[in-house]
């Protein structure tokens, strides 16, 4: 699988809530693109991702 450009081996079947809490993400404060599109919020444990699987994870940052 692919994550933000980079080649990651799942291991084992995961949900993409799975992954997204063993990497320590915030899960408030990201948006998940899988294969070109936006993934709700609450699909996230309900959608398993696959080693041909695209994963963009961008953080949401505050400034001014």
């Amino acid at each position: 699988m692919k994550v933000n450009g980079k080649v990651v081996a799942l291991g084992k079947k995961l949900t993409l809530q799975d992954y997204l809490n063993a990497q320590a993400f915030d899960l408030r404060l990201i948006a998940v693109e899988l294969n070109g599109k936006l993934v709700p919020k609450s699909a996230y444990a309900s959608v398993f991702l696959s080693d041909e699987d695209v994963l963009e994870i961008v953080r949401f940052v505050g400034g001014g």
